[in-house]
């Protein structure tokens, strides 16, 4: 089970988010790092949904897990799928023996080292607006109680993303997701510019994005709009290093 101290901390990372200078990508990014410490798991995505219902890829812990959530939403299946269609929550998923469940889904999954699957629904009350998905390498369950824990994590990002623009700046939920869909559209094309630039893997390419975000304070979706179009501003970023030369 999770450790009190442990769960403890991470709670209040997520609350430290909750700022004026409150940053939707980087939040939900964290959500799926957060979750994915509390129960050792291999990969997360979240998925929530747009103004007009349709799923959306909003964050994903590395570009495997990018991949198979993509897949989701091009095929129509999947734990994430399902999920927010049934407002219910996936605990230990067999992914080998899944196939009559998500056909097309489940043996990429498997192909992609996964053996078990954990989806919990983005919900307020009777409300859905997404889901969080755990990925693990070893097959299994995981302990109802922490079930419980990470169904309590995404309630309260839930509530979070409902009310915290909703009251300080009188914005509608939708507006904020179709914001973070752009934002995302142009971090993912930063990730590109970035992996050209400096010979490195896309997961790597993020990374140099969000530790420029967090040591210079800007939302990193105005840091990958910069490196895309105004890439001479941020010469940090995107001059390539000696090392990348070598």
């Amino acid at each position: 089970m999770i450790a009190a101290d442990r769960l403890a901390h991470i709670f209040v990372e997520v609350a430290d988010t909750l700022t004026d200078d409150f940053d939707l990508i980087e939040f939900l990014q964290g959500l799926t790092a957060r979750s994915s410490d509390l129960l050792e798991i291999s990969a997360v995505g979240l998925l929530l949904a747009d103004h007009h219902g349709q799923l959306r890829l909003m964050a994903a812990s590395d570009e495997r897990t990018q991949m198979l959530e993509l897949f989701q939403l091009q095929s129509h299946e999947g734990p994430c799928h399902e999920c927010f269609s049934t407002g219910r929550a996936i605990v230990g998923a067999d992914l080998a023996n899944a196939q009559d469940r998500w056909p097309r889904w489940a043996p990429l999954a498997v192909q992609n080292g996964f053996r078990a699957v954990h989806a919990f629904p983005m919900r307020l009350r009777s409300e859905v607006i997404g889901a969080l998905n755990l990925f693990s390498t070893d097959p299994g369950t995981i302990d109802p109680a922490d079930a419980r824990v990470v169904q309590a994590l995404a309630d309260v990002a839930t509530i979070a993303l409902i009310q915290e623009r909703a009251i300080r700046q009188g914005e509608i939920l939708t507006e904020q997701l179709q914001g973070a869909l752009n934002a995302r559209i142009s971090i993912e094309q930063a990730k590109g510019a970035l992996a050209q630039i400096h010979g490195c893997s896309l997961d790597e390419a993020y990374e140099l994005l969000r530790v420029f975000a967090r040591e210079t304070g800007t939302p990193i979706s105005d840091v990958a709009h910069d490196v895309t179009a105004r890439p001479g501003s941020i010469p940090a970023l995107t001059t390539p290093s000696a090392t990348d030369v070598d």
